[in-house]
């Protein structure tokens, strides 16, 4: 019998997004036919009632309409029961002042979890690391990001992956390092001397060389 530990399956990026059905604080949902043609943020959190996840949720809470403007569904899992979401819910409301207007999913069985490879052993083999996925309208996931259960999440970050995948979708660019809406964005590189060429006499771009050029929006 091997000593070694078993690898858990990981989705990855740009794989379609495992479809499931969980009970959540908003009742029983099909989660393709709930997402709808929306983008999504599904996020994981450790555990109810713990401190943490407390300042992670009420910040999503606080700002989820500033992702409903951008075509984007938030959605909380985490292993806990429903009974034990729908009293933190509560708890919330009452100590932070904020009313989670997303569903959260009670993922007690942790299919879901296993499914989406949220559970590392060697983090906790009993809880749900961190993870964080950004799914498009075709359900495909387009990024993932993981944080370990005593390090809250940067939501600011969230917002501007979302918002340069929608960019980058949208006109056909990429964005550079620590890129921010309204910024210049790359153009993608040459494939043929021809467009070299085009590109080398386009004045409206930022030429740093042939194969690195930026341009507005």
């Amino acid at each position: 019998m091997s000593d070694e530990p078993s690898i858990q399956s990981l989705p990855r990026i740009g794989d379609p997004a495992p479809d499931f059905t969980a009970v959540t604080t908003q009742g029983e949902i099909k989660f393709s036919e709930w997402q709808g043609d929306s983008w999504t943020v599904m996020f994981s959190h450790p555990a109810d009632f713990t401190p943490v996840c407390s300042t992670e949720l009420t910040e999503f809470g606080k700002r989820s309409k500033e992702f409903a403007e951008l075509n984007t569904k938030l959605i909380g899992i985490s292993v806990d029961s429903i009974h034990s979401h729908l009293a933190w819910e509560q708890n919330l409301q009452q100590i932070l002042d904020v009313k989670l207007p997303y569903p959260m999913i009670a993922d007690s069985t942790r299919a879901v979890s296993e499914l989406y490879g949220m559970i590392h052993p060697g983090e906790s083999a009993t809880v749900t690391v961190r993870a964080l996925f950004i799914i498009d309208p075709k359900r495909k996931i387009r990024t993932i990001i993981y944080y370990p259960l005593n390090v809250g999440r940067n939501v600011d970050e969230v917002k501007r992956a979302l918002i340069a995948l929608q960019t980058t979708d949208a006109n056909g660019v990429a964005c550079p390092v620590n890129w921010q809406p309204g910024e210049k964005v790359i153009v993608p590189p040459p494939k043929t001397d021809k467009e070299v060429e085009e590109r080398l006499s386009n004045d409206s771009y930022e030429k740093l060389d042939f194969y690195l050029c930026k341009k507005e929006l």
